[in-house]
């Protein structure tokens, strides 16, 4: 399968599943693997943000590559999320890390130092060096401190290692600057779950998403139909779905997806410190939607 093949359509960035004392669940992380590729999504991204890899340790992270592996037996493409703000680490990382059945690197711009625009396009060309298989930037300013704009993102999809980005901006008109002047090869994926919908219609070709770990088949139902040109059956799906990702953000991420995923009986809500889980209100607000998502099929 061709590389942008294998990535287009709903790619899930799959959650840390943690027992009650903190440790990871692997036997929850082999259920959660079975119930994203079942219901239909195209892809994991293992260890990205929302797998909660900046509180895992070294093993812990060899140790999940390998039970996603495993769990999933060839079924999907993975890719793999390794990135940070100390450039020399990062290519360090990258360079004693197994890539062994992953056949991408999602790799997050520098954090909390707010590097310019020439230190974001020197650090990705590190990481582009650097990487055995190919790289996907990730755009995620709102938890990072400092946007990759798009004639950034322009120059940088000039590398013959860099296949496109996960743009989670929110900004529309930069990610319509990126899909106007792009090289044809280079993808641009939704990282927002609520935009995907539009995202899509303007020419990405799917998303990477966190709702899809609980809703994976109506979710990735709704990118289907978006990517078949058919808008008038996304919709409801769509709307249907706002006010649970709304839920999933409320107190934080993946505190929210975490809740719901207890509903399903997938893992424990628990996540590491200095996350915490969501609170009372938010909590009240999931049950009841749990309930009435029920009758979404």
């Amino acid at each position: 399968m061709e590389l942008r093949e294998k990535f287009t359509g709903t790619g899930v960035a799959i959650i840390t599943p943690f027992k009650k004392d903190a440790s990871v669940d692997f036997d929850a992380l082999d259920k959660m693997v079975n119930h994203i590729i079942e219901g239909g999504c195209n892809y994991l991204v293992v260890l990205g943000t929302t797998g909660e890899s900046v509180t895992l340790t070294t093993d812990e992270k060899k140790n999940i590559a390998q039970k996603v592996v495993e769990a999933n037996r060839g079924r999907v493409p993975l890719m793999y999320g390794l990135g940070g703000n100390n450039t020399k680490e990062v290519v360090s990382q990258i360079q004693s890390t197994d890539f062994t059945g992953f056949s991408a690197l999602l790799s997050v711009s520098p954090y909390y130092n707010k590097p310019n625009q020439e230190g974001i396009y020197k650090h990705y060309i590190a990481v582009a060096e650097a990487s055995p298989i190919p790289v996907l930037l990730y755009n995620v300013p709102g938890r990072t401190g400092a946007n990759i704009t798009s004639e950034t993102t322009l120059r940088l999809a000039a590398h013959k290692n860099i296949f496109g980005i996960k743009e989670a901006s929110g900004n529309m008109e930069q990610c319509m600057d990126i899909l106007k002047n792009k090289p044809n090869d280079f993808m641009v994926i939704s990282g927002d779950d609520p935009l995907t919908l539009p995202f899509i219609a303007l020419g990405m070709k799917g998303v990477i998403s966190v709702v899809a770990n609980a809703y994976p088949k109506q979710y990735s139902a709704m990118v289907a139909h978006c990517l078949r040109g058919d808008f008038s059956a996304a919709r409801p799906l769509h709307y249907r779905l706002l006010d649970t990702i709304k839920n999933m953000f409320a107190d934080g991420s993946p505190g929210g997806v975490k809740a719901y995923l207890k509903l399903l009986n997938l893992c424990e809500e628990i996540v590491r410190e200095p996350l915490e889980v969501v609170g009372e209100q938010t909590k009240r607000k999931i049950s009841k939607d749990y309930e009435n998502l029920k009758n979404l099929g």
